[in-house]
Protein backbone atom coordinates (compact mmCIF):
# COMPACT_ATOMS: atom_id res chain seq x y z
CA UNK A 1 0.00 0.00 0.00
CA UNK A 2 1.48 3.56 -1.04
CA UNK A 3 1.84 5.81 1.81
CA UNK A 4 -0.83 8.28 0.47
CA UNK A 5 -3.50 5.65 0.64
CA UNK A 6 -2.79 4.49 4.29
CA UNK A 7 -3.05 8.45 5.30
CA UNK A 8 -6.20 8.32 3.56
CA UNK A 9 -7.13 4.92 5.46
CA UNK A 10 -6.02 6.05 8.75
CA UNK A 11 -7.77 9.10 7.99
CA UNK A 12 -11.30 7.31 7.06
CA UNK A 13 -10.73 5.01 10.55
CA UNK A 14 -10.42 8.08 12.74
CA UNK A 15 -13.85 9.66 11.59
CA UNK A 16 -15.80 6.13 12.29
CA UNK A 17 -17.37 6.15 15.61
CA UNK A 18 -16.34 4.00 18.44
CA UNK A 19 -18.48 0.97 18.83
CA UNK A 20 -17.23 -1.62 21.90
CA UNK A 21 -16.10 -4.92 20.74
CA UNK A 22 -18.68 -6.01 23.78
CA UNK A 23 -21.69 -3.42 22.64
CA UNK A 24 -21.38 -4.96 18.78
CA UNK A 25 -21.15 -8.56 20.04
CA UNK A 26 -23.89 -8.41 21.94
CA UNK A 27 -26.18 -6.48 18.78
CA UNK A 28 -25.17 -8.98 16.41
CA UNK A 29 -25.88 -11.77 18.70
CA UNK A 30 -29.25 -10.13 19.76
CA UNK A 31 -30.35 -9.49 16.08
CA UNK A 32 -29.20 -13.12 14.98
CA UNK A 33 -31.22 -14.71 17.94
CA UNK A 34 -34.26 -12.64 16.90
CA UNK A 35 -34.19 -13.73 13.30
CA UNK A 36 -33.95 -17.10 13.99
CA UNK A 37 -36.64 -17.29 16.02
CA UNK A 38 -38.65 -15.33 13.54
CA UNK A 39 -38.04 -18.26 11.61
CA UNK A 40 -38.68 -20.56 13.93
CA UNK A 41 -42.30 -19.06 14.24
CA UNK A 42 -42.65 -19.16 10.61
CA UNK A 43 -41.39 -22.51 9.55
CA UNK A 44 -41.87 -24.34 12.48
CA UNK A 45 -43.94 -24.45 16.13
CA UNK A 46 -43.25 -25.39 19.89
CA UNK A 47 -44.79 -29.23 20.20
CA UNK A 48 -48.02 -30.14 21.00
CA UNK A 49 -47.55 -31.20 24.70
CA UNK A 50 -44.88 -28.78 25.42
CA UNK A 51 -46.71 -27.20 28.35
CA UNK A 52 -46.52 -31.03 29.69
CA UNK A 53 -43.27 -31.11 28.49
CA UNK A 54 -41.36 -29.35 31.35
CA UNK A 55 -42.28 -31.33 33.44
CA UNK A 56 -40.60 -34.17 31.66
CA UNK A 57 -36.55 -34.55 33.12
CA UNK A 58 -35.84 -35.19 29.50
CA UNK A 59 -36.88 -32.29 28.03
CA UNK A 60 -35.66 -29.64 30.07
CA UNK A 61 -32.56 -31.48 30.18
CA UNK A 62 -32.12 -30.64 26.49
CA UNK A 63 -33.61 -27.35 26.98
CA UNK A 64 -30.57 -26.72 29.36
CA UNK A 65 -27.67 -28.17 27.84
CA UNK A 66 -28.51 -26.15 24.49
CA UNK A 67 -28.80 -22.86 26.33
CA UNK A 68 -26.28 -23.32 28.71
CA UNK A 69 -23.51 -23.82 25.53
CA UNK A 70 -24.89 -21.02 23.70
CA UNK A 71 -24.58 -18.84 27.61
CA UNK A 72 -20.93 -19.83 27.93
CA UNK A 73 -19.72 -19.95 24.49
CA UNK A 74 -21.23 -16.46 24.13
CA UNK A 75 -18.94 -15.41 27.31
CA UNK A 76 -15.98 -16.12 25.13
CA UNK A 77 -17.35 -13.98 21.87
CA UNK A 78 -15.67 -10.41 23.65
CA UNK A 79 -12.86 -12.82 24.49
CA UNK A 80 -11.59 -13.97 20.65
CA UNK A 81 -12.78 -10.80 18.94
CA UNK A 82 -9.59 -8.69 20.18
CA UNK A 83 -6.20 -9.34 19.18
CA UNK A 84 -4.56 -10.58 22.42
CA UNK A 85 -6.81 -13.11 24.68
CA UNK A 86 -7.21 -11.73 28.18
CA UNK A 87 -6.65 -15.03 29.64
CA UNK A 88 -10.22 -16.84 30.20
CA UNK A 89 -10.57 -20.30 30.38
CA UNK A 90 -11.54 -22.13 27.86
CA UNK A 91 -12.80 -25.11 30.31
CA UNK A 92 -16.16 -22.85 30.67
CA UNK A 93 -17.38 -24.84 27.65
CA UNK A 94 -17.19 -28.23 29.74
CA UNK A 95 -20.63 -27.16 31.38
CA UNK A 96 -22.90 -28.15 28.33
CA UNK A 97 -21.47 -31.52 27.66
CA UNK A 98 -20.90 -33.07 31.09
CA UNK A 99 -24.70 -31.59 31.91
CA UNK A 100 -25.31 -33.93 28.93
CA UNK A 101 -22.73 -36.68 29.90
CA UNK A 102 -25.14 -36.59 33.97
CA UNK A 103 -28.23 -37.05 32.21
CA UNK A 104 -26.87 -40.03 29.60
CA UNK A 105 -25.42 -41.56 32.67
CA UNK A 106 -28.62 -41.61 34.42
CA UNK A 107 -31.02 -43.00 31.40
CA UNK A 108 -28.22 -45.35 30.95
CA UNK A 109 -28.77 -46.39 34.39
CA UNK A 110 -32.02 -46.74 34.30
CA UNK A 111 -33.38 -48.12 31.54
CA UNK A 112 -32.75 -51.61 30.38
CA UNK A 113 -30.10 -52.42 27.84
CA UNK A 114 -32.73 -53.34 24.94
CA UNK A 115 -34.15 -50.01 25.09
CA UNK A 116 -31.15 -47.88 23.99
CA UNK A 117 -30.72 -48.29 20.56
CA UNK A 118 -34.16 -47.44 19.69
CA UNK A 119 -33.87 -44.39 22.51
CA UNK A 120 -30.64 -43.63 20.24
CA UNK A 121 -31.92 -43.69 16.92
CA UNK A 122 -35.23 -41.83 17.89
CA UNK A 123 -37.65 -40.62 15.18
CA UNK A 124 -36.71 -37.06 14.13
CA UNK A 125 -32.83 -37.71 13.55
CA UNK A 126 -32.80 -36.16 9.59
CA UNK A 127 -35.10 -33.57 11.20
CA UNK A 128 -32.73 -32.80 13.57
CA UNK A 129 -29.68 -32.58 11.41
CA UNK A 130 -31.82 -30.05 9.10
CA UNK A 131 -32.94 -27.77 11.18
CA UNK A 132 -30.56 -27.42 13.84
CA UNK A 133 -27.81 -25.50 11.14
CA UNK A 134 -30.99 -24.08 9.16
CA UNK A 135 -32.13 -22.33 12.78
CA UNK A 136 -28.08 -21.30 13.41
CA UNK A 137 -27.43 -19.70 10.37
CA UNK A 138 -28.61 -16.15 11.45
CA UNK A 139 -26.82 -16.09 14.35
CA UNK A 140 -23.78 -17.28 12.87
CA UNK A 141 -23.73 -14.96 9.83
CA UNK A 142 -24.50 -11.91 12.56
CA UNK A 143 -21.92 -12.58 14.26
CA UNK A 144 -18.91 -13.13 11.48
CA UNK A 145 -20.58 -9.41 10.41
CA UNK A 146 -19.20 -8.35 13.76
CA UNK A 147 -16.51 -10.14 14.23
CA UNK A 148 -14.97 -8.81 10.62
CA UNK A 149 -15.33 -4.99 12.43
CA UNK A 150 -13.00 -6.68 15.14
CA UNK A 151 -9.54 -7.91 15.03
CA UNK A 152 -9.60 -11.73 16.16
CA UNK A 153 -6.10 -13.15 17.09
CA UNK A 154 -7.24 -16.62 16.46
CA UNK A 155 -9.68 -16.78 13.46
CA UNK A 156 -10.14 -19.97 13.39
CA UNK A 157 -10.87 -20.06 17.25
CA UNK A 158 -13.22 -17.57 16.81
CA UNK A 159 -15.11 -19.19 14.04
CA UNK A 160 -15.33 -22.16 16.57
CA UNK A 161 -16.78 -20.07 19.14
CA UNK A 162 -19.16 -18.67 16.46
CA UNK A 163 -20.38 -22.04 15.84
CA UNK A 164 -20.94 -22.77 19.27
CA UNK A 165 -22.89 -19.97 20.36
CA UNK A 166 -24.84 -20.87 16.77
CA UNK A 167 -25.44 -23.80 17.42
CA UNK A 168 -26.55 -23.71 20.78
CA UNK A 169 -29.10 -21.05 19.90
CA UNK A 170 -30.39 -23.24 16.90
CA UNK A 171 -30.24 -26.76 19.43
CA UNK A 172 -32.54 -24.58 21.70
CA UNK A 173 -35.48 -23.83 19.42
CA UNK A 174 -35.34 -26.85 17.78
CA UNK A 175 -35.48 -28.31 20.93
CA UNK A 176 -38.75 -26.63 21.35
CA UNK A 177 -40.59 -28.60 18.85
CA UNK A 178 -38.67 -32.24 18.66
CA UNK A 179 -40.73 -34.83 20.33
CA UNK A 180 -37.07 -36.76 20.50
CA UNK A 181 -36.36 -36.27 24.99
CA UNK A 182 -33.77 -38.98 25.74
CA UNK A 183 -30.31 -37.70 26.65
CA UNK A 184 -29.06 -40.71 24.35
CA UNK A 185 -30.34 -39.09 21.28
CA UNK A 186 -29.77 -35.80 22.17
CA UNK A 187 -26.17 -36.52 22.62
CA UNK A 188 -25.92 -38.26 19.88
CA UNK A 189 -27.68 -36.23 16.89
CA UNK A 190 -28.09 -32.87 18.25
CA UNK A 191 -23.96 -32.77 19.04
CA UNK A 192 -23.66 -33.81 15.44
CA UNK A 193 -25.76 -31.25 14.04
CA UNK A 194 -23.66 -28.88 16.29
CA UNK A 195 -20.15 -30.27 15.38
CA UNK A 196 -22.04 -29.40 11.77
CA UNK A 197 -21.97 -25.79 12.47
CA UNK A 198 -18.89 -25.43 14.59
CA UNK A 199 -16.84 -27.14 11.67
CA UNK A 200 -18.18 -24.87 9.05
CA UNK A 201 -17.59 -21.81 10.84
CA UNK A 202 -13.99 -23.00 11.66
CA UNK A 203 -13.54 -23.39 7.63
CA UNK A 204 -15.40 -19.64 7.29
CA UNK A 205 -13.42 -18.45 10.51
CA UNK A 206 -10.63 -18.81 9.04
CA UNK A 207 -10.85 -17.65 6.10
CA UNK A 208 -12.98 -14.21 6.64
CA UNK A 209 -11.78 -13.40 9.56
CA UNK A 210 -7.85 -13.24 9.10
CA UNK A 211 -6.42 -9.33 9.34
Amino acid sequence: MKTEALIRALALDAGRPVVSIGRLVATALLIGAAASLLLFMLLLQPRPDIAAAFYSAGFCLKVAASACLALTAGTLLGVVARPMSRGRSLGVLTLAPSLLAVGVAVELLALPGDTWHARLIGHNAPHCLALIPLLSAAPAVCLFVALRRAAPARPGLAGVIVGLVAGGIGAFLYALTCPDDSPLFVAAWYSFAIIIVTGACFIAGRRWLRW
